[in-house]
């Protein structure tokens, strides 16, 4: 037979009643019948926010006291804590607060003690309260808010909605708490599969982070004291580096369906496109992986993009395409990597870059925004695309020699020259456009932008390692569209963390 009870719901839950009657009668009658819409709205927040704040704490006043109420009647099984020693005392009267979107709480809660031991709270782990005051839900508001602007913004915005929950140095320390699992998160993450013939494509770049002097690699910040031991000066010479920054590696890998191409519908004719042959468009990146880091080594990002492309082309049956921008250490690290896991690459050197240089050399050899200067670099960067990039360079260095170009003028064209003879193996672009592969780094570059340059590149920022490493890390994860499922994940872990059993196997970790 069940034990009668001795308690209705009308009197656990009186002062969140209470507090729903005040409201109703507020808005029923009285001054609210002459607010504004904008008044109403102000009311019906903080009032709003009030009540679901007493709901919750008459929910966990009603465990607490079910929880008193089995301690009195011997109900409790003998309770032992993680060193697997009993625990036989019982104290009623511990209390924490817990700070949630709504609010401050206080959980109450049973104490099962023993001598020389630390105390277990059952009612923790039903309710997996976290190590600290700030709910998860919190936490999960905080990593958001703090990835999306400046920890001022952030903390704004979090009182805006949850009144004064959070100060700015522990808003800080909840976003790295947040991305403590982001490894082990990917670590088990099964990508999506897709057909053989959709190119894999990787992109690797490298951007320069604003950092506090103590978090700068030990090259940069001996460079920066060897400055300050000089002296102040009013500007830096040219050519010369503030050494301020600490060089972040980002990768991204994604899908792409073929879009074959033709060099025209790269580059514009000379004389203008005609109406019966329309540009095609190029291919589109699909499910887009991002990661970065500037603790981190580049040898170790790079290999977490190819862990990224082996997941999801782990017999080598898709052909992967790699694109650059011409750093020599990033090519040998590419091909480190390729060798390890003996699987075939196309490197491609970006070709905006290959654009660059060839608009510099045909500035050389005609005035800047003339139609010759157009023309020039028309042919040239056709006939690179049609896969003829030696002789394109060999015409220009025969030219620049027939026209006897002064020495500055010479030097950009000899710089071109040099720049494709000497990358000959990453331009064929012919290839790469029949089979519709992408021949461009535009999402590592749009990458980069969104990572590093839209947040920890803002105005006067200046990072430690741990945070700037979460904030990109958390960037990154929410850029590939994973947050929601890392934070059940994360939960479970911290979970496990918090209150390890020996069946463990209950919860479900699976991302």
């Amino acid at each position: 037979m069940e034990p009668y009870a001795s308690h209705t719901g009308a009197d656990l839950f009186g002062r969140s009643v209470s507090a729903f009657e005040s409201l109703i009668r507020t808005l029923s009658g009285g001054p609210a019948t002459s607010w504004t819409h904008a008044a109403l709205e102000e009311h019906l927040e903080q009032a709003g926010r009030e009540l679901l704040r007493q709901l919750f704490q008459d929910h966990l006043d009603l465990r607490a006291r079910t929880e008193k109420e089995a301690v009195r009647s011997g109900l409790y099984l003998a309770v032992s804590g993680p060193d697997g020693r009993p625990r036989p005392w019982r104290e009623t009267g511990h209390g924490r607060w817990l700070a949630c979107l709504f609010g401050l709480v206080r959980v109450e809660r049973v104490a099962h003690r023993g001598p020389g031991m630390a105390n277990v709270h059952p009612a923790d782990a039903a309710l997996s309260l976290p190590a600290g005051r700030h709910s998860m839900g919190l936490r999960r508001l905080a990593a958001v808010e703090a990835v999306r602007g400046s920890f001022d913004q952030a903390q704004q915005s979090i009182e805006r909605r949850c009144g004064k929950v959070v100060g700015k140095r522990r808003l800080a320390q909840l976003v790295v708490d947040a991305a403590v699992d982001l490894a082990a998160y990917y670590s088990v993450k099964i990508p999506t599969p897709c057909t053989c013939e959709m190119p894999l494509v990787i992109q690797v770049d490298g951007k320069g982070v604003v950092m506090r002097p103590e978090a700068l690699r030990e090259a940069t910040r001996r460079a920066a004291a060897k400055t300050a031991a000089a002296g102040r000066r009013g500007r830096l010479a040219p050519g010369e580096k503030p050494n301020r920054k600490r060089m972040a590696t980002v990768a991204c890998v994604f899908d792409t369906v073929p879009a074959p191409r033709r060099p025209h519908d790269i580059i514009h004719p000379p004389g203008g496109r005609t109406d019966t042959r329309p540009a095609r468009p190029g291919p589109k990146a699909l499910r887009k992986w991002c990661t970065a880091s500037v603790i981190r080594t580049p040898e170790q990002v790079v290999a977490d993009a190819f862990d990224q492309a082996q997941a999801r082309d782990p017999q080598h049956l898709r052909d992967w395409v790699v694109l650059v921008d011409g750093a020599r250490h990033q090519l040998d690290l590419i091909h480190i990597e390729a060798a390890r896991r003996d699987v075939r690459v196309h490197v491609l050197l970006d070709f905006v870059h290959v654009a660059e240089y060839c608009w510099t050399a045909a500035h050389a050899f005609h005035p800047p925004g003339s139609r010759e200067a157009e023309t020039w670099a028309a042919d040239k960067l056709t006939a690179i695309l049609a896969g003829q990039a030696e002789r394109a360079a060999a015409e220009m260095s025969a030219q620049a020699t027939a026209a006897q170009l002064p020495a500055a003028r010479r030097e950009a064209a000899t710089t071109c020259h040099r720049y494709l003879t000497g990358h000959l193996d990453q331009l064929h672009y012919d290839t790469a456009l029949k089979a519709g592969w992408p021949i461009a780094t535009g999402a590592i570059e749009g990458a980069c932008r969104h990572l590093i340059a839209d947040r920890l590149d803002i105005t006067g920022a200046r990072w430690g390692l741990e945070g700037a490493e979460a904030v990109l890390q958390l960037r990154a994860l929410i850029t590939n569209g994973d947050f929601d499922d890392y934070w059940r994940f994360h939960a479970g872990r911290e979970h496990e963390r918090l209150y390890p059993t020996a069946d463990q196997q209950e919860y479900d970790l699976t991302a």
